[in-house]
Parts: structure tokens; C-alpha cells; sequence
């Protein structure tokens, strides 16, 4: 059990038979009264946000969260398969819990699986990805003020803007937080 209070983000909490993750808190404190804590819920399961007010005091039932090292084997259609490079323990994780982020995903890219009772719940992607270019719009010449970006496509379908320099099959490191281009590969 956790107090509202305490709550920050990443916490997973059980209420209502369903796992919900912390996205965001603001703790509120009025002159008189009892101070609150305001928060925004992802439900595990649906992939929908509730926003949530709890009295500081008020107890809630948080869920302990394993989280595992592992790399991306491959994608079947619905389904995205992970191991455990030390156990070689395999695991199964939903398209829809990836969400757009499975254009991140290349072949043995170690990522961070949060698992409950052996259920793959949440992720936590590296910062930055290395992909490769499939496409580039043609560089025109003469446009160089200021940064000039173009339109690309990675290999897994990744739509980005890259700098002119950059061309189909050149290798390139991506923000995985907001999808920019940071560098070569």
C-alpha cells in the first residue's frame, strides 16, 4: 500500500481490477483543507488516460513491477517477442501496449520490459536508436538557409526529417522521446 501522497511517476497501482501507470502528479496544498494529490492514470490494459484526484492520506494499493533487461527477437503480426539475453527467458508483449513506439524496435535491440506476474505491462525504450534510411526525398540545390531538413523513412517505417547530407541506406541515431534526428549512425 502507498499513500496518494507518495505517488510519483512510473508507479504502478491496482484499482478497480485493472493496472494503472502514474503519468503525472501535481501535489496540491490549499491554506485550509486537505491536501490532495492530483494525478493522470494510463490504464495498462486499454491504452486510455483517466485523470484522478486522491486525499494525501488516501491508501493505494501499488504493484510491484519486475523489470527485466531484454532484447527484441521479432514481431508475428499482434504480437512482439522479447528474451532475456542472461535466462534466454522469453517473453510476449502486445502490439497495442508498444503503441507507435514499435517503429523503434529493430532486431536485438535491448530494451527494458516491466513485467507483472510474468505479463509484459509497460517498457522503457534506450534514448536513442540507431536505424537505417529506406528512403530520402532528393536533395535541392541551392536551399541552405538556415537548417534545412528534408523527409526520410527508416527501414521499420519511421517517418523523420534528416539533414540534406543524409541518403537512402546511411545509418542514423534517433531520440526515441520525440523522434529527432541526433546524428550518424
Amino acid at each position: 500500500m502507498i499513500e496518494a501522497g507518495d505517488l510519483k511517476t512510473g508507479v504502478t497501482l491496482k484499482m478497480d481490477n485493472s493496472l494503472y501507470r502514474v503519468t503525472k502528479t501535481v501535489y496540491n496544498k490549499p491554506g485550509r483543507g486537505k491536501a490532495s494529490m492530483q494525478t493522470t492514470l494510463l490504464d495498462l490494459r486499454t491504452g486510455n488516460t483517466v485523470q484522478r484526484v486522491f486525499g494525501a492520506e488516501e491508501r493505494l494499493e501499488n504493484i510491484f513491477v519486475d523489470a527485466e533487461k531484454v532484447q527484441y527477437l521479432y514481431n508475428d503480426g499482434d504480437m512482439l517477442h522479447f528474451m532475456n539475453p542472461s535466462t534466454y527467458e522469453q517473453y510476449e508483449a502486445s502490439k497495442d501496449l508498444f503503441g507507435d513506439d514499435v517503429l523503434y524496435l529493430t532486431e536485438n535491440l535491448e530494451l527494458e520490459l516491466r513485467l507483472h506476474e510474468g505479463f509484459a505491462i509497460d517498457y522503457k525504450l534506450p534514448t536513442t536508436v540507431v536505424l537505417r534510411v529506406a528512403e530520402a526525398d532528393v536533395q535541392i540545390a541551392g536551399d541552405t538557409t538556415g537548417k534545412v531538413l528534408k523527409k526520410a523513412r527508416t527501414e521499420t517505417g519511421l517517418q523523420i526529417q534528416v539533414p540534406l547530407f543524409v541518403n537512402a541506406g546511411d545509418a542514423v541515431t534517433i531520440d526515441t522521446r520525440d523522434g529527432s534526428y541526433t546524428g550518424r549512425g
